[in-house]
Order: structure tokens, then sequence, then C-alpha cells
């Protein structure tokens, strides 16, 4: 069972659920009474956990990158965010969103073959169904962009992998096409802006979800929720650093998973265990590369 800290109290909103990162809240007061109020926490996971040694700042940045993204697509895809006027508490690192019917599907975007793409190529030559070339290697690039679903596992359990017939069994053929078209626009988009800021975007998950403007036949308006082309939802690699073969360096919690790993943490993965703290220097250093992706992608200073 997925252990996570209690969320914290935040004044004039009811605490509604809690996931790795973020903390979901209902408005009581104030001029979005009754909103949902999203908050993105300092909390990190790897190894299905989440670790008792927050990450500063990391909230905020996750923040930051979602509301620069959701600006930069609002053409292709309506968004989930009504205001960013939230209670002093967790300014900064909050929204006042949209209530929305979240669709049971994640919608992976995938350029370069690696994770579990990778995995499942190396097994069975395609990646959710999606036939790839031979020869293909860790962090090779794909003759085009490709839409890898999974579905959506109960908190600490892993996602699966699935072919794009079992999205349209579960929600219809025309919303599962919708959702393919939308994923492969944003990936499109983003790629295009990361490797203008020299980062190559190897792949990433967005969460869709519909308004209750639905009616009979009509589903309603598919609209962008969660957080967007973030570190903690999509790999962003080095682009003059990029050689195929081998593992990239990756702009990522990928510093945490490295120490977990090591003999230094003394942690069995495999164990009942929980992870060991981080030491006050990987955390600094896992601070470091989630404040240069922002600062590479925006061209702001944090």
């Amino acid at each position: 069972m997925l252990h996570i800290p209690p969320a914290p109290e935040v004044p004039g909103a009811v605490h509604l659920h809690s996931g790795k990162v973020r903390d979901l809240y209902r408005l009581e007061e104030g001029p979005h009474a009754g909103r949902l109020l999203m908050v993105a926490s300092d909390r990190i996971s790897a190894y299905d956990h989440v670790l008792a040694t927050p990450i500063p700042d990391k909230g905020e940045i996750l923040t930051r990158i979602s509301l620069w993204w959701f600006d930069r697509l609002r053409d292709l895809v309506p968004h989930h965010v009504l205001s960013t006027d939230v209670p002093e508490a967790v300014r900064g690192r909050a929204v006042v969103c949209e209530e929305l019917a979240m669709l049971p599907v994640e919608c992976v975007a995938r350029g370069y073959l690696t994770g579990s793409g990778l995995s499942d190529y190396e097994a069975t030559g395609a990646v959710c169904g999606v036939a790839l070339p031979p020869g293909l290697t860790e962090a090779s690039r794909l003759p085009e962009p490709v839409f890898t679903p999974a579905t959506k596992a109960a908190l600490g359990d892993h996602d699966e992998n699935v072919s794009f017939e079992r999205v349209a069994a579960d929600i219809g053929t025309e919303s599962a096409e919708e959702l393919r078209e939308l994923t492969l626009a944003v990936y499109a988009r983003a790629e295009q802006v990361a490797r203008e800021a020299g980062l190559l975007l190897a792949d990433t998950k967005l969460e869709f979800g519909t308004r209750t403007d639905a009616t009979l036949g009509d589903p309603g308006t598919v609209v962008l929720g969660d957080e967007v082309l973030t570190p903690d939802s999509s790999r962003y690699w080095p682009a003059d650093d990029w050689q195929p073969g081998r593992v990239q360096a990756s702009y990522d919690k990928q510093v945490v998973r490295n120490w977990l790993t090591s003999p230094e943490s003394g942690w069995d993965r495999h164990g009942t265990e929980p992870p060991p703290a981080l030491p006050p220097e990987v955390a600094e250093r896992t601070r470091a590369r989630y404040v240069e992706a922002y600062e590479r992608l925006t061209g702001e200073r944090f």
C-alpha cells in the first residue's frame, strides 16, 4: 500500500484526495467557492514509494511549467485552469481548476524509444500494438511519433500499456480517436518548442477529461487536465548530448533513482522496507535538475 503523507490544511478549503504529488481540495470561501483547488506538493516518488524527503520548490516549478505550457497549447485543446488566485498558504504552487469527468486513459506520445516502450519493443517488435522497424535501440528516434496509451492503475500500482483497440473498447472509437489526435498534436507542438530550447522531448503523458456540457450522443468537450509537459510527466534530454544506444541524461528524478539503487543508500528496492531519507545533496541536485528544465524551456529565471 502506497503511503502518502497527510495533506496540509488549507484555510477556506476542504481536502478531497491526494495522489503521489498533488493534493485536491474544494474551495469553500472566496470568489472561487465551490471550485476545485489543485496543489502541487514538493513530494517526490520513486519505485512506487513516496519518499520522506521533499524536493525544495518542486511543487512551484511543476506549476509554473504546466501554466507555461497550457498557455502555448490553448489553440489546440482547452485546459482546466480557471485561475491562479489561490489561498496564500499555497500561492505559487496551486491552481483553481474546472471539475472534469476524467477519462480512464493515460495518453502517452512517444517520439523516441525508451522505458516501458523499449521493453515492449524488445519483446514484441511493437509498442501498444504499433509495429516499429527492426533494429531500434535505447533512445532511437522513431520514424514518427506514436500514441501508446496505458490504463490508469490504482495508486501504487503500475500503469499497463494497452492497444488503441483496447481504449476504443473502453471509451468508444470516436473518443479514442479524438484522444489520439489531441495527444499527438500536443506532442508535435511541444517537441518543436523543446527542440528550439535545446531539449529533446522523448515522450510525455497527458490526462484528459470532459466538461459537463455533454448531451445525448455527445460526450462533451474534451479538456486537458492535471499537469502538462513537466519533468514528472515527460522525459526531456539535452539535445547536444543525444546518442542512441545508451541511456540519456534526463531532466527528472533520475538523480533520486540512481542514489536509491546505489550501495550508498543501503536500500533493497525489492524488499519490504520503505526507502531511506535522501541526503541533502541528493535533494539539492534533484532540485537543480527541475530548475534547469524550467529555465531552459521558458528562458526565464526561477
